[in-house]
């Protein structure tokens, strides 16, 4: 979810309720490995084969589809329709194994895409800095001071701060020193701005200024200060003294290293993120992704990271993509359902478990409790699509004027289907349009008859 228009289940009134087939492009030659230093210039070995045809198949020519694939196509014909949907969406279901295109309604449009843009996101993390990777913070000392350096760790807790402060103090006392002045340094990301188009009131609710340092997932206008605060606490719980305000300032060659901390690996921090999909930590992979690619941490650098990720190493066609954040927040990024069903073949493909596995183990599951599947939201609960629980993975995205649900599902045929739908500019209510999604994907699923 992206936006403060999340409405619980909690109070919502409810009613009773012609073939163009793909080419198999040669996504992956080889295992994808991790890419560092500059922005890749040119079309490398992963790119795909341009044979292809077009990504949209239209209901009117359906020569190469079976039966039971014929069936899906016209179901889905009719239910695209629905009137919570409104008259601007567009849907893509494919085929995983063959890339053959089942089904398309204006798939090639480009819509506001919502939180889907954070597959996006994960996808340019995953690859250029690797599913192993781990930021670190890190607590150096000098001058009477001690400074907490943020790592653009973003699921930074209280707990590791706390063993950072005990290993800090215990070299504090072997060196004699019982009182400090604490700092925190946020130096690798420069001052937050807004992208291109946030709202302003988009902070704190929808996601905090974008800052390297932050502890138990804060929100506040200053994390970086909030977190120095926490770790000053600590060391006064053990015995330090600490004197004045923290302040922010940054760390210098001198200064000795005393403690640090490595997060959890980027790869289960991306499950996190599209498990319950977290706007704080998009944007901060967005920023360290730059500069993993050895760009500077912004918005805009970030976000041409990605676009150069996606079609120079993966050849995913970018020309109606428009990104200018990394967790579709921005209502000015436009992605085709075409394009967020090309990213999540990428990520169920074979060939990219290693790198991109993370994605489809992230994506959540119809029903699950905790993540913006769960009941707690909602979804899955209407006789059109409750069939389907536990059947379908899929990323979620919210916006005001924009609902997509984009993921996977084994199909009654069984084989893996990759979905897209992305809904913009609706009047109904949005439980509505997230049921009618939910029903698509159920469709897909064919547990609804």
């Amino acid at each position: 979810m992206s936006e403060k228009s999340r409405t619980p289940v909690s109070g919502r009134h409810r009613k009773p309720k012609a073939p163009a087939v793909a080419a198999r492009r040669a996504l992956v030659l080889a295992a994808v490995t991790p890419v560092a230093g500059a922005l890749f210039t040119g079309p490398s070995a992963f790119a795909a084969d341009k044979a292809g045809v077009s990504p949209v198949a239209q209901p009117q020519k359906r020569q190469g589809l079976d039966a039971a694939e014929r069936k899906l196509a016209h179901q889905l014909d009719t239910g695209i329709h629905n009137k919570s949907l409104g008259n601007t969406v567009g849907g893509v279901v494919l085929d995983a194994k063959s890339d053959k295109v089942v089904w398309g309604h204006d798939a090639a449009t480009a819509l506001m895409p919502a939180s889907n843009a954070k597959l996006a996101t994960a996808t340019a993390a995953l690859t250029v800095l690797g599913p192993d990777h781990r930021f670190t913070t890190r607590v150096v000392y000098g001058d009477g001071t001690l400074t907490l350096v943020g790592g653009g760790d973003r699921v930074l807790t209280g707990d590791d701060l706390a063993a950072l402060a005990k290993t800090a103090v215990a070299g504090l006392k072997n060196a004699g020193v019982t009182s400090v002045k604490v700092k925190v340094d946020d130096s690798l990301f420069p001052p937050p701005t807004l992208a291109t188009g946030w709202k302003e009131d988009y902070y704190t609710d929808s996601v905090a200024p974008v800052r390297a340092l932050v502890v138990d997932g804060h929100t506040g206008t200053d994390t970086s200060l909030d977190a120095g605060e926490v770790f000053a606490r600590q060391l006064a719980a053990q015995g330090v003294t600490v004197t004045g305000d923290v302040a922010r300032g940054q760390a210098t060659r001198h200064d000795v290293p005393v403690a640090k901390h490595a997060s959890p690996k980027l790869s289960e921090i991306v499950k996190k993120m599209l498990k319950t999909s977290d706007n704080n930590i998009a944007e901060t992979l967005l920023r360290m992704t730059a500069l993993g690619a050895g760009q500077a941490p912004t918005f805009t650098d970030g976000t041409a990271v990605v676009r150069d990720v996606l079609s120079h190493h993966y050849g995913v066609p970018l020309d109606n993509v428009e990104l200018y954040d990394g967790s579709g927040l921005s209502r000015a990024d436009r992605i085709p359902a075409a394009t967020v069903a090309r990213l999540l073949d990428l990520a169920t493909d074979p060939r990219n478990k290693r790198t991109l596995g993370a994605i489809e183990k992230g994506l959540p599951i119809a029903g699950e409790a905790g993540s913006t599947l769960g009941p707690e939201w909602g979804r899955f609960d209407t006789p059109a699509s409750e069939c389907a629980i536990g059947k379908v993975k899929a990323k979620t995205g919210t916006l005001t004027g924009a609902i997509a649900l984009s993921g996977v599902t084994k199909a009654r045929d069984g084989r893996v289907k990759v979905f897209s739908f992305i809904e913009n500019g609706s009047t109904a209510n949005s439980n509505d349009i997230k049921d009618a999604l939910d029903g698509l994907a159920a469709t897909v699923n064919g547990c609804r008859t």
